[in-house]
């Protein structure tokens, strides 16, 4: 009983190894053209806090810049109430191109992070595995360097998320801050102005979250 147990541990681990090393990694990536301002277009994750927030979640920018020693710095700007608040985080560099490894400071958590496939002055793709004590789980980003994408792009973006084993309920096309801030406004009146995400907000003008860190919320809530 105890060997079929361990055989059937030993199976699973073999194939969330296997997942996760067939996530493919941008050919001859270019590291230097991926710098530079981008937009968080599109949104996936299967962890549980996405399906909680993703309501609340706007599209925001992110801003990437390369260190002297070739690490990937992001410099991330959200709003926190009537302030903007930034946020830097270092994504180290492994022997792969266009892979990174980032460590959350505050919950330990570890970041597998690949730049799946990026034409560099258009969209980038990138896929991130999240390993912490309570398990693991997958998370797709697309990015654009203006606020809109082709429907091939967007098409692209779900179709390598479902890929990943990401359900509808999973992914998300965020919406333009303005956009969605002005229907609320309009659904709801003046009230809204309190009410519409104070923490995952967008366009102070701004950004964060997972290379490239790039999704409205603010760490505290996302605990990954």
């Amino acid at each position: 009983m105890q060997a079929t147990l361990l055989s059937i541990l030993g199976l699973a681990l073999l194939g969330a190894l296997h997942a996760q090393d067939n996530i493919p990694i941008q050919a001859n990536f270019q590291q230097d053209k991926l710098t530079g301002r981008w937009y968080s277009i599109g949104l996936a994750s299967s962890s549980n806090w996405f399906k909680d927030k993703k309501h609340l979640m706007k599209m925001c920018t992110t801003v990437i810049a390369v260190t002297a020693d070739g690490n990937l710095e992001v410099n991330s700007t959200y709003p926190k109430g009537d302030q903007c608040e930034k946020r830097n985080s270092l994504y180290i560099k492994t022997e792969q191109p266009g892979r990174f490894s980032y460590t959350s400071p505050r919950w330990g958590s570890k970041h597998d992070i690949r730049v799946v496939e990026t034409n560099y002055d258009e969209y980038a793709l990138v896929a991130t595995r999240i390993s912490k004590s309570t398990g693991t789980s997958t998370m797709v980003l697309l990015y654009s360097r203006t606020k809109e994408l082709s429907p091939e792009r967007l098409e692209r973006f779900t179709q390598f998320s479902k890929e990943q084993g990401l359900t509808d309920e999973e992914i998300l096309i965020l919406p333009q801050t303005g956009k969605s801030r002005q229907k609320q406004r309009g659904q709801r009146g003046a009230e809204s102005l309190h009410v519409w995400a104070p923490w995952f907000s967008p366009q102070c003008l701004w950004t964060e979250v997972g290379v490239l860190r790039g999704v409205c919320w603010g760490e505290p809530h996302t605990r990954s």
